[in-house]
């Protein structure tokens, strides 16, 4: 591997990311780069867990899906490890899945069934969360050298950094449209019903609480509609 040429893609993609303007954007740019990047990497994908749940973001190929699937039916495999232990190992890394397989005896079979030959799964982690872990599959034995193992945590590092980012400026932009839209239907109340600001916002909050629906939802309706339902 020419490491210059490998330093100054990394770069190129850091900026890349970092531009993307939604979280989505940003998760399928990460996976696209995965392919780009590491070498022997025909697809890749990111995986979240939720308790005991498996959710799948931006599967570059089927392939990624199904073995997402396979692992939350079986509660084992690479990724799912990646993704789940907090303490010792930050990669799991199988290079032949053709092979007897002591740690996932029970993924490995099956894995070999959807076309996996070798994967390599990293947790994305920042100094501050765990988000899941980046995954990386061949379809042939013996596809992942430890230059892509390197190639895979840099990728992984700055990953981490942009998913964080990128879902941080996310909530930011929900939480100032959800502020506006609850502006707005308390106006729509303290006109119609010419109420105080409290007593607007006091009605939101009673009507959330007997319907069981959150604030902001509340609000859309009235904004939609220009009156509670």
């Amino acid at each position: 591997m020419d490491w210059r040429t490998f330093a100054q893609q990394m770069a190129s993609m850091a900026r890349d990311l970092l531009a993307q303007e939604t979280v989505d954007a940003t998760l399928e740019r990460i996976t696209a780069s995965a392919i780009e990047l590491v070498a022997g990497c025909d697809a890749a994908g990111i995986l979240l867990l939720h308790g005991r749940r498996v959710q799948s973001l931006a599967p570059t190929a089927d392939l990624v899906l199904r073995s997402d699937q396979l692992q939350e039916r079986l509660q084992e495999g690479p990724c799912f490890d990646a993704a789940r232990i907090r303490q010792g190992e930050r990669v799991f890394r199988s290079a032949d899945l053709t092979q007897e397989h002591a740690r996932w005896p029970a993924y490995a079979p099956q894995a070999r069934e959807l076309g996996v030959g070798s994967i390599m799964g990293f947790l994305l982690f920042t100094e501050d969360e765990d988000l899941g872990a980046l995954d990386f599959y061949s379809r042939r034995p013996g596809a992942f050298t430890e230059a892509s193992e390197t190639a895979g945590w840099l990728l992984a590092s700055h990953a981490a950094v942009a998913f964080s980012s990128a879902r941080t400026n996310a909530q930011l932009e929900q939480a100032v449209a959800t502020r506006h839209t609850i502006g707005e239907a308390m106006g729509i109340l303290m006109g119609s019903h010419h109420l105080t600001e409290e007593q607007a916002f006091d009605v939101l909050r009673r009507y959330s609480q007997e319907r069981n629906i959150k604030v902001r939802e509340v609000a859309r309706q009235i904004c939609e509609k220009g009156a509670l339902a």
